[in-house]
């Protein structure tokens, strides 16, 4: 085997979408998608392990109650002094892949640790 074969095997395509992902306005998102709740646990306490005061989780559509679960997790077993900053909801304009345009819901809750 090629050393090219053994660094692709080494790397898997589905671990890059679990990792924590930072704006360039640095704010710690996480987005809320169809993987296990802990994946997402993880990744808001890897931010606040690395420092962070504030995290945002986003979801759409059917990953919203995923969202308030992780937050909750979050709250409940790990950061106990965990504060809810703001949380907004909203509706997003999306195309499907027919061509046609559907409303999504969406939620953005910012959670802080003083």
């Amino acid at each position: 085997m090629t050393e090219e074969k053994q660094e692709k095997e080494a790397t898997p395509k589905a671990a890059a979408k679990s990792e924590p992902k930072t704006t360039s306005s640095n704010e710690n998102i996480v987005l809320i998608g169809k993987k296990p709740l802990m994946n997402y646990v993880v990744a808001c306490l890897t931010f606040f392990n690395s420092g962070a005061k504030k995290v945002i989780v986003k979801a759409r559509g059917r990953a919203i109650s995923r969202a308030v679960d992780t937050v909750e997790l979050l709250r409940r077993s790990f950061v106990k002094d965990l504060q809810l900053q703001n949380i907004t909801i909203g509706t997003e304009e999306v195309t499907r892949a027919e061509g046609q345009k559907a409303n999504v819901s969406s939620i953005e809750i910012a959670v802080v640790k003083p």
